[in-house]
C-alpha cells in the first residue's frame, strides 16, 4: 500500500503567524497554503491542531480555532482531505462534536478525517473555564465520548448514559456528505495510551496517531494489534499515522544555520531531538524507518510555510515520490 502524506497549515499555535501582524492577512495565509497543498497531487491532506494558547508557551499571539477553520478551509480547498491532529475532548460536548463533524462533512463534501483525543494542555484548560480533571478522568470521559461519537455517525435516535456524558434520541441529519448510514466520517484516534487509547482505536478508530521514532512505533502497534486480535477487529484496515517535524535543506548546507530562524532561541540540539533536518534524501531516510516500523501516513509539520510555500512544494516532488 503506497503511503500517504498530510501537511499541517500555520494555525498559529505553534507561533508559525507572528512575522504577519494583521489577523485578517494571517488566517489569508493558513488558507494560502492549503490552496498549494491543494495544489500539488502528492498531498493527501492538510491538518489543524485543536488549542486555544501558543506553544512552547501561551503567549498573545494568533491562534485560529480549530473547527471553525477546517469548516472554511473545506470551501476554500477541493481536493484535499481536511483533518484536526487532534480534536481535544474537553472542549466540546462529543455530540455536539458529531454533530459539528458531520456539518464540516457535507460542506467539504466528504473529505472529513475527524480527529479525536483526552486533551493535555492544561493551561488553555483552565483558561477556558473546563478546569482540569485527573488523567483517569479525563481517560474515562474519552472513552465515553468515542461511544458517543461512533453512535451519532451510526445510529438513528442513539442513545447513551455514561457517567460523564448522556445522550437520549439525538437527530444528527445528514450523517455524513452522503447522507446514508453505508458512509461512516472517519475517526482518527489520537495517542499512545495502551490501556485506554489503543483499545479505543481497536473498537472505533479508523485510524491512529502514534510516536515520532521507530522503537515507540513498533511497540505500540503491537500492542495495537493485540487489542485488534481481542476484538475481532482487522488490524490492517486501520491507517497507522505519525506526525514529522521537517526542515528542508540544500545539500551541504549548514543546519544550524537553516534552522535558526524557526528556534526561537531554542538550542540546536534540542530542536534538532524533534525535528529532522537535512536534504530530501535525509528526510526519506528518516521516513523510511518509520515504514519499516509500521507507518504507512506521514503528517509533516513545516515551520515557516506561512511566508514561503517552496518547501511544501519541494517535499511533494523531492520526498513524496520515493513512497508513492
Amino acid at each position: 500500500m503506497a503511503v500517504k502524506f498530510g501537511v499541517f497549515v500555520p494555525q498559529g499555535w505553534k507561533m508559525d503567524l507572528v512575522e504577519i501582524r494583521d489577523p485578517v492577512e494571517q488566517f489569508e495565509a493558513m488558507t494560502a497554503v492549503a490552496r498549494a497543498a491543494d495544489a500539488e497531487p502528492n498531498w493527501h491532506s492538510v491538518w489543524l491542531y485543536d488549542h486555544f494558547h501558543t506553544v512552547p508557551e501561551p503567549t498573545m499571539e494568533t491562534t485560529f480555532e480549530c473547527w471553525t477553520s477546517t469548516a472554511t478551509l473545506a470551501r476554500d480547498t477541493e481536493r484535499v482531505r481536511i483533518g484536526q491532529m487532534v480534536g481535544c475532548n474537553g472542549y466540546r460536548n462529543p455530540a455536539l462534536y458529531a454533530k459539528i463533524a458531520s456539518t464540516v462533512d457535507v460542506a467539504s463534501h466528504g473529505r472529513l478525517d475527524a480527529g479525536i483525543g483526552a486533551g493535555w494542555y492544561e493551561h488553555e484548560w483552565r483558561a477556558y473555564g473546563y478546569g482540569y480533571p485527573e488523567t483517569r478522568e479525563r481517560m474515562a470521559m474519552f472513552r465515553e465520548a468515542v461511544q458517543v461519537i461512533h453512535r451519532m455517525w451510526t445510529e438513528d435516535k442513539p442513545s447513551f448514559a455514561g457517567k460523564h456524558y448522556t445522550i437520549d434520541g439525538p437527530i444528527n441529519e445528514p450523517k455524513n456528505a452522503s447522507g446514508t448510514p453505508d458512509r461512516k466520517i472517519p475517526l482518527w484516534i489520537g495517542g499512545g495510551g495502551e490501556k485506554v487509547t489503543l483499545k479505543l482505536v481497536a473498537q472505533y478508530g479508523d485510524a491512529c496517531n502514534i510516536g515520532r521514532d521507530p522503537e515507540t512505533v513498533r511497540r505500540k502497534l503491537e500492542v495495537l494489534r493485540g487489542h485488534c486480535e481481542a476484538v475481532g477487529r482487522d488490524y490492517g484496515a486501520i491507517i497507522k499515522s505519525a506526525e514529522v517535524d521537517v526542515v528542508l535543506t540544500d545539500e551541504g548546507e549548514d543546519p544550524e544555520q537553516a534552522t535558526a530562524r524557526w528556534r526561537a532561541g531554542a538550542a540546536f540540539g534540542e530542536y534538532a531531538a524533534r525535528t529532522v533536518i537535512g536534504p530530501p534524501s535525509r528526510v526519506q531516510a528518516h521516513l523510511r524507518e518509520m515504514v519499516d516500523a509500521g507507518i504507512d501516513y506521514f503528517i509533516i509539520y513545516m515551520p515557516g510555510v506561512a511566508y514561503d510555500q517552496e518547501p511544501l512544494r519541494r517535499f511533494a516532488r523531492e520526498v513524496i515520490p520515493a513512497f508513492v
